[in-house]
């Protein structure tokens, strides 16, 4: 595997490789490498021949000081953990070459990013996102991006983006990857204590009881809901969001007829977590209608 840290150098890298023909990958990350960003590499080395990893902690999405400040680095580890996954190039860049002087462009969604996450974090954490994904898929031209499904959100808003400014990048979601006991992976869980790690796994446990009422024929979305609420609530938890959304636009479903994106967010002690399900309803048997003699 090959570190860089420069556009050019990253450039003049991969220049062989695309003369060449060869299919790009890039996983985008912001270090503080576990098991699902591992998965994300090794689906990028199954299906592509030059494998990039990024890694890029953005300052420009945080909307929290201290949450920035407070963010897990080990570009070291995170370096051995990518090469043995697979990747041939670290792009690991500083943040006078992401934005250098006098940088003054941002890239800005609407429609997608001003619920959820937006709503919470503010307006410019998707600013933040979209600007700096922008820069990423034209610094390393990939045929191919990776994003993982436990930032729903994220991954919806960048496929937007591709498709709006006719980037020629295909977005691959890739799905959730989850500790044994279900709790969603995130470079954030090693701020939580032990007594918050048990309570964290409320998160996955209200996504299960949505879909075990959706998958038993519950189409009342406030029912399910408030199940779903009952389970955070029951390991003291406030959720700052909980919601049944379109997979497509995140808009709130009025009636569970079809599936939908099952989405919370909840503080547990001082660490900030978010978790989604996607749902599909069980087929309602067919009704048989006879016929008049």
């Amino acid at each position: 595997m090959r570190s860089v840290t420069t556009v050019a150098d990253l450039r003049r890298t991969l220049e062989p490789s695309r003369r060449g023909g060869d299919r790009i990958g890039l996983v985008p990350t912001m270090g503080a490498l576990h098991a699902g960003h591992l998965s994300l590499i090794a689906r990028a080395r199954a299906s592509c021949d030059v494998v990039v990893v990024s890694l890029f902690v953005n300052p420009t999405q945080f909307n929290d000081g201290a949450d920035l400040a407070a963010y897990p680095r080990s570009i070291d580890r995170d370096a051995e953990l990518a090469r043995g996954a697979g990747a041939d190039i670290l792009f690991a860049p500083t943040v006078a070459e992401v934005y250098p002087a006098g940088f003054r462009t941002t890239v800005s969604l609407s429609g997608l990013t001003e619920v959820l996450e937006g709503a919470q974090r503010g307006r410019g954490h998707f600013d933040g996102v979209s600007t700096v994904v922008t820069k990423l898929l034209n610094m390393v031209g990939p045929d191919v991006a990776f994003f993982g499904q436990k930032d729903a959100q994220q991954a919806l808003v960048v496929a937007a983006l591709v498709r709006d400014l006719n980037i020629p990048t295909t977005i691959e979601t890739c799905p959730t990857v989850r500790e044994a006991d279900g709790l969603a992976l995130s470079s954030r869980n090693v701020h939580l204590s032990p007594t918050d790690r048990e309570r964290a796994l409320a998160l996955q446990r209200a996504l299960h009881v949505a879909d075990e009422l959706i998958s038993a024929g519950e189409h009342r979305p406030e029912i399910v809901l408030d199940a779903a609420r009952a389970v955070l609530g029951r390991a003291g938890l406030e959720p700052e969001y909980l919601v049944l959304t379109r997979p497509d636009d995140l808009v709130p479903v009025t009636r569970i007829d079809g599936p939908v994106l099952a989405l919370v967010a909840a503080r547990v002690g001082q660490t900030r977590l978010i978790d989604n399900r996607l749902i599909t309803p069980a087929p309602r048997p067919n009704r048989q209608v006879t016929a008049p003699c």
